[in-house]
């Protein structure tokens, strides 16, 4: 669904950068817990030639979209389709980046391995059916991890297992209930209410009237109310098929121990090497959503009068794909960092991490090259309401048994509302007093999506990019700053909230908003770029 949107344009620039007060987007907006990127805008009057390139560590990306197609970075130094690695950078007619999770013969897969199924297949042979006690000194973190990848393993089997099983009842009893429900409504013009009225009238009657009229010795009543369920939640028969078929897929792959998706990359998993993968970012429409939705926050056109507006369009997306539906390998994470950085990236945007890292000193080692190369990155804190003092989310910069953090170029970012009240803090972020920096705008956020097409969505995964949007907004006017200045800008211009709040994953348990974050504030872009002015000035 297309919502126009369009209250007044004003050109402040030779770039035609527009001081839209687009109330469908509160999170730009002056308002009590939005960014005030409009604030911003209605006050500046300076020009750039500038450009900056905000590197998206994501899915693929749907590079014709009218609000992105010209804000797509494009490597000038390749001929794109020839074959040959023209600018000598290790990546054949990498026009536009690189798809890391992209077959050798150009195509694609959908599904890959957990984590946590990667650390099984690696340390299944060794310890499994051991105690600590048969176990080298050396191994035992090792075989600590692969005990709780096992744990979880189990579980998401199970949860699965478990909704494919609901979702194969649901299946079977549609048309059984639909056809019985003939002989109310021949013409099958029947309304929730209708179906609630008739669920009330007759789920008391006698059970065996009902057995005569349907098979299996099913209760009509049973039957009738899981119909209610499923039309409130505007099942059809064609979205529950799909949907058992996704669940089949994930237990067919995602957490199957025998299916190993790195066999579909056909590079060597144990080294860090470039080439691997294809230049083909936008092969399918399906993986194309997430990255779409990120990049289209960042950087989607200003003056287009289509209802989304990016931060400014001197901001090139680079789209580096890395994440198919499963966890990304921290091989790519670490491949993309190098590319993004050696490719001319000043921002790194990953809305995306996992519970589990396989190989985090190969990511580890990526972000501090960022870090030398005055390169910032900014991640999602993840929707599974966590504190992430107690559980990392990685790509961190924490290593794993340690407190402090190992680089100054990195910001977790954790999702706030625009209800002013305690449940200002979105109730799926995780959050940390150390491991969490700051929070974004990151709920009922309007974005883009393939096929120039729009909605709402929520996430820890739209907070980032507004962390991202800031940096690079700083960096195209400022770009004298370092990336620790400008880091310390985004966490110190922040708005402090002196609030108690609920606590994400608890029905009401309250805290203090600065226990959720280390900065103890929400991003607020217009005072960021004021405080960047005062810090590029006296430099």
């Amino acid at each position: 669904m297309k919502i126009h949107l369009l209250s007044f344009l004003f050109v402040v620039n030779c770039f035609s950068q527009s001081n839209i007060v687009n109330t469908n987007e509160w999170q730009l907006n002056n308002n009590s817990n939005g960014i005030f990127l409009e604030k911003w805008y209605s006050e500046n009057s300076k020009e750039t030639s500038n450009t900056i390139i905000v590197a998206t560590l994501d899915t693929q990306i749907d590079l014709d979209h009218e609000d992105l197609k010209n804000n797509i970075w494009v490597n000038k130094n390749e001929i794109p389709n020839n074959g040959i690695d023209d600018d000598k950078n290790g990546y054949i007619d990498d026009k536009n980046g690189w798809n890391f999770v992209g077959k050798p013969n150009g195509d694609y897969y959908v599904y890959g391995n957990f984590e946590y199924v990667r650390i099984i297949q690696k340390w299944d042979s060794i310890f499994k059916n051991k105690n600590p006690n048969e176990i080298q000194e050396n191994l035992l973190a090792s075989y600590y991890t692969y005990k709780t990848a096992k744990d979880f393993h189990e579980y998401y089997v199970n949860y699965y297992t478990n909704w494919k099983e609901s979702l194969e009842f649901d299946i079977s009893i549609f048309p059984i209930i639909t056809d019985s429900l003939k002989l109310y409504f021949p013409k099958e013009d029947y309304t929730l209410k209708d179906l609630d009225s008739l669920y009330i009238k007759y789920k008391l009657n006698d059970k065996s009237y009902w057995q005569r009229r349907m098979d299996n010795d099913k209760d009509f009543g049973a039957l009738l109310s899981y119909k209610i369920n499923i039309e409130k939640n505007e099942k059809t028969i064609e979205n529950l098929v799909y949907n058992k078929s996704q669940k089949d897929s994930i237990l067919n792959q995602n957490l199957n121990i025998d299916f190993v998706d790195r066999r579909l990359i056909k590079d060597n998993p144990k080294i860090l090497e470039k080439g691997y993968g294809n230049p083909i970012v936008n092969s399918f429409n399906k993986l194309e959503i997430h990255g779409t939705k990120v990049s289209s926050l960042i950087s989607s056109k200003r003056e287009n009068n289509n209802g989304l507006y990016g931060f400014h369009n001197q901001i090139k997306i680079m789209p580096l794909s890395i994440s198919v539906s499963g966890d990304e390998h921290d091989k790519d994470i670490a491949m993309a960092i190098y590319y993004a950085v050696d490719n001319g990236a000043k921002v790194i945007n990953m809305s995306f991490g996992k519970e589990f890292s396989l190989e985090q000193e190969w990511v580890n080692d990526a972000i501090k090259y960022a870090e030398n190369k005055n390169i910032l990155i900014i991640h999602s804190s993840g929707n599974e309401s966590k504190n992430l003092d107690t559980n990392l989310y990685y790509p961190t910069d924490v290593k794993y048994g340690e407190v402090n953090e190992f680089s100054s170029n990195f910001i977790t970012v954790g999702s706030i509302s625009k209800r002013t009240d305690s449940t200002m803090v979105s109730p799926f972020s995780n959050y940390g007093k150390n491991n969490v920096d700051i929070f974004a705008p990151g709920e009922e956020i309007y974005v883009a999506i393939p096929d120039n097409q729009y909605t709402y969505d929520s996430g820890t995964s739209l907070a980032a990019p507004m962390v991202s949007g800031t940096a690079a907004l700083i960096w195209l006017y400022y770009p004298n700053l370092t990336v620790q200045e400008v880091k310390k800008i985004i966490l110190e211009s922040g708005v402090t909230i002196d609030k108690i709040v609920i606590k994400p994953g608890t029905e009401n348990e309250l805290v203090h908003f600065s226990e959720l974050c280390k900065s103890g504030k929400i991003l607020n872009t217009y005072n960021a770029m004021k405080m960047a002015e005062e810090m590029s000035k006296k430099k």
